[in-house]
């Protein structure tokens, strides 16, 4: 099985926050849309933030219990959520008309009462890991089974850390925002660990409308420590 390539993307601010900013959605998304994702890869908890700040929680509907007919350009959402965060919630995704549908990362210790939820709903999973999902094998198994060739992470600081650490990250995207937050600022690097160096290639800078720039790095494998 194959590795496909990751890309990081965020917003983020000259500081480095990625919480309680103004994402410009358009800029975000439409620069994505350069990388020809087939997977949306996001944490749990990113998810579940993204529901509250975009109309919360809607009902359960007949049609939210099988999975939507549509293009197979759009890219699949996965989804790791070990803990089963996100029981009873996973059909503000699969209305989402930029999301395939779902595939959810789990583990050994996943909840049973959540795979039973998954399994009633027809949502792929995928189990490895014992205590959390292994990244490494899950990535493997989404380009395998769905013949994923670019994921794309768009997530905070837990995910993209791992994966960092884990040298599993081919590319890093930011689309930086020009003001600064100060005070107690959450890093979206804040999650790599203290003796890890990353050696970055720039890959792209581009100046964007109000005063936005896009960066584009490529890791250099050979010079991670």
């Amino acid at each position: 099985m194959r590795k496909p390539k990751v890309i990081m993307h965020n917003s983020i601010t000259l500081d480095g926050s990625f919480r309680d900013i103004e994402v410009d959605m358009e800029l975000h998304y439409g620069t994505a849309s350069n990388f020809g994702e087939d997977i949306h890869l996001v944490g749990a908890n990113t998810a579940k933030i993204g529901i509250e700040m975009f109309g919360g929680l809607p009902p359960e509907e007949e049609d939210d219990l099988r999975k939507q007919e549509r293009d197979e350009t759009i890219p699949i959402w996965a989804i790791v959520d070990s803990k089963g965060i996100l029981k009873g919630s996973l059909h503000v995704f699969r209305r989402f008309e930029m999301c395939r549908d779902v595939v959810v990362l789990v583990s050994a210790s996943t909840p049973e009462d959540y795979l039973q939820y998954l399994k009633d709903r027809d949502y792929d999973f995928i189990v490895t890991g014992e205590k959390h999902a292994d990244l490494k094998e899950a990535l493997r198994l989404l380009a395998d089974r769905y013949e994923a060739g670019t994921v794309m992470v768009d997530s905070g600081s837990s995910l993209n850390g791992a994966l960092l650490e884990q040298g599993l990250v081919d590319e890093i995207s930011l689309i930086v925002l020009p003001f600064l937050t100060g005070g107690e600022t959450e890093s979206l690097f804040a999650n790599i660990g203290k003796m890890k160096h990353i050696e970055l290639e720039l890959l792209k800078c581009e100046k964007l409308q109000k005063g936005y720039v896009w960066l584009v790095y490529g890791i250099k494998r050979s010079s991670n420590k």
